[in-house]
């Protein structure tokens, strides 16, 4: 992993990633307490890049972290955001491959560490552990193909709605007025909108002349969710 360095800091906990956490034994929790790693990233570097090989298993603790994967002409494509208590790069650790994306950070985070060879003991040794990690693949393949199907057929109004929506339902709001708690440039929006940042940009401007939304900086704040909505189904 590129850029990362230990902390010693005791918040946040591996005992927040209840998906893992909540089903081991007290035995398991004392093992996998004493067997990871925290690591400390800032804003904008890399936790792991694309044809890199995983290491273990990867837990966010805190912040928020984008995936993508360099598309034609280098023009990059979000394929995931993610936030605490996530696992990221989970895929290629499991089918022994190469990662396929690169991960990097959005706002800073912890990520915790749990080598190969202590989440396998773990896994061989707990069922309800094995059914925690498959709900988790199988909530995300739904997630991407569902992605895959609307970032290639819907208008770009439907695509950029729809994004909207998925940012409120991941990261919630920062306030009572309804500011997305996720700031994002126009490059990273028009990435995870499959479109070009002149067109997301053009769009923005059209749903704040129609009071869907209002913008100040990379701050979104949604004024009408239930059209919002309605736009993104209808595509």
């Amino acid at each position: 992993m590129a850029g990362y360095k230990k902390t010693t800091g005791t918040e946040p906990s591996i005992k927040d990633i209840s998906l893992v956490y909540s089903v081991l034994t007290a035995e398991e929790k004392e093992y996998l307490e004493k067997n990871h790693t925290v690591l400390k990233f800032r804003k904008n570097q890399i936790i792991y890049q694309e044809g890199e090989y995983p290491t273990g298993l990867l837990c966010l603790g805190s912040g928020k972290v984008k995936v993508f994967t360099e598309g034609v002409g280098g023009r990059d494509q979000i394929v995931r955001l993610a936030k605490a208590p996530d696992f990221i790069g989970y895929r290629a650790l499991f089918a022994e491959g190469a990662h396929i994306a690169s991960a990097v950070v959005i706002e800073p985070c912890v990520v915790f560490h749990i080598e190969k060879k202590v989440i396998e003991h773990l896994l061989l040794n707990n069922n309800r552990l094995c059914m925690n990690i498959i709900k988790s693949f199988a909530s995300e393949l739904g997630f991407t193909r569902f992605r895959t199907v609307t970032l290639t057929q819907k208008h770009i109004r439907g695509r950029l709605a729809e994004s909207l929506i998925l940012l409120r339902d991941i990261y919630g709001f920062e306030d009572e007025k309804n500011t997305l708690n996720i700031h994002l440039s126009r490059e990273d929006l028009a990435s995870f909108s499959n479109m070009t940042t002149s067109n997301a940009i053009r769009t923005l401007t059209t749903f704040t002349k129609e009071k869907l939304i209002e913008v100040e900086g990379r701050k979104i704040r949604l004024l009408d969710e239930e059209s919002l909505e309605r736009i993104s189904r209808l595509g």
